[in-house]
């Protein structure tokens, strides 16, 4: 189960909405303010990340308004699977990883979708295949969301569905003989015929395979009913663990799963999501989110408060002055949350004497870990959770992709190149090859 040096991390690019996964990083100087429509920004930071030897690019995606867009950045991008294809016909070997529902799609469509775009990109999609947990997104299918065992349960049909698709035009049938006048050999055309209890569908899908046969499943549920879709199906899993002994029983799981449902372990990847804020020094690392914090005075008295709950205190801006380090009075009161994972982390910073602000901006409410300093610091992280089996890989998420992209590409990713931890150039010419994982066609589980 070790993670060799000679195997090497996988990395992975998630795009937020074009900016980066601070909300307020729009507003940084030097920023592409409309990076949310600009799909030439999108192309650009795709061919640095080429550059980089990235693995892929990884568009989540929530089909519903989930966050203040007032003052801030969307969290999701515009249609995931259309920015990928303008980025497809600007690169060349960089993986395309869409997120769509698996609760909220009709199976042949999405199969039509996600197969054209492998087609397009010469076998470089990849599909995250989620549940969706969000009651809004629903109503904007004018349905209620059913229950998490439903959902789990139509997610294994939908991606059995998609799977019977792709695999009803045989890997063979694709003659283009014009001698004898074969355009396609019917014998090798057959119908899908999936029937399932939520999803049904006929087929054929008159697509042809991609070099890599069709794009790979990726999961990003957790919990158990997460981690069985996972084995059951995924090459790539995107986990959100706090610590580093959260990924190791999470990775332990999701081999243990793929080993139940008769798969090769090595055949799912594990993608731990990581933050990141670089500076030339640490210092100047900690004033980019300084700045981020000083965006949004009233979310910065929310964030306070919050962090008063995570070590069991009572926080308010009014009355506590967030420049200052904790009075040792209500210091030796904190504890750390057994709610919150990110507590313990919390904790730790303020008992180093930083200021209330100072462990904000270390980002320990932030959706992923974080680390702020310089690009050895990233990457001594980086290392230590790969070399201790914590991860396959990691789901990168710069605080700004208008300066993020680039310095990881130009400053963290050389670092990982000497130690011997990444590699030095593309080694296959499909998603999968880059992934080291199985190539498959059709329904095989």
């Amino acid at each position: 189960m070790k993670n060799a040096r000679d195997r090497k991390m996988k990395i992975v690019l998630q795009m937020v909405s074009g900016y980066g996964g601070e909300f307020k990083s729009w507003r940084m100087p030097g920023a592409v303010v409309d990076a949310y429509t600009n799909i030439d920004n999108y192309v650009e930071k795709a061919k640095i990340a080429e550059r980089g030897k990235i693995h892929s690019l990884f568009i989540a995606d929530t089909p519903s308004l989930t966050n203040d867009i007032s003052i801030n950045s969307p969290m999701h991008s515009l249609d995931p699977l259309l920015l990928l294809t303008a980025v497809a016909r600007e690169t060349k070997h960089i993986g395309l990883v869409a997120t769509y529902s698996t609760t909220f799609n009709e199976p042949y469509n999405l199969a039509r979708h996600l197969k054209t775009l492998d087609i397009m990109s010469n076998g470089r999609a990849g599909w995250n295949a989620v549940t969706t947990s969000n009651p809004t997104t629903a109503l904007n299918f004018g349905q209620h969301l059913p229950s998490r065992n439903v959902r789990y349960d139509m997610a294994h049909e939908h991606i059995s569905a998609v799977q019977s698709l792709w695999g009803s035009f045989g890997k063979d049938a694709y003659k283009l003989d014009a001698t004898s006048g074969q355009f396609i050999d019917t014998n090798e055309v057959n119908l899908a015929n999936y029937n399932g209890q939520y999803y049904q569908t006929r087929g054929p899908l008159p697509i042809p395979p991609s070099p890599q046969y069709q794009p790979p499943i990726f999961q990003a549920g957790g919990g158990e009913k997460g981690i069985e879709l996972a084995g059951r199906f995924a090459s790539g899993v995107y986990a959100n663990p706090f610590t580093k002994e959260e990924a190791l029983l999470q990775r332990t799981l999701l081999r243990e799963s793929a080993e139940a449902h008769g798969r090769n372990p090595n055949d799912i990847k594990m993608f731990a999501g990581f933050m990141f804020s670089i500076g030339k020094t640490k210092e100047e690392a900690l004033n980019r989110r300084r700045m981020l914090l000083d965006f949004a005075p009233k979310e910065t008295e929310q964030h306070v408060a919050y962090l008063g709950q995570m070590v069991g205190l009572s926080f308010n801006i009014n009355t506590i002055d967030i420049n200052q380090p904790l009075p040792e009075t209500l210091l030796s009161q904190a504890r750390p949350s057994l709610m919150d994972p990110r507590s313990n982390r919390a904790l730790e910073l303020l008992q180093s004497g930083l200021s209330i602000k100072d462990v904000l901006a270390h980002g320990v409410i932030n959706y992923h870990p974080v680390v702020v300093g310089t690009p050895e610091m990233i990457a001594d992280f980086l290392e230590d959770w790969y070399l201790s089996d914590a991860a396959d890989g990691f789901s990168i998420v710069p605080d700004s992709t208008h300066d993020g992209v680039e310095d990881f590409v130009d400053k963290v990713i050389p670092i990982l190149q000497e130690r011997g931890l990444f590699h030095l150039d593309y080694e296959g010419e499909t998603l999968r090859d880059e992934l080291d994982v199985s190539y498959e066609y059709g329904l095989n589980r």
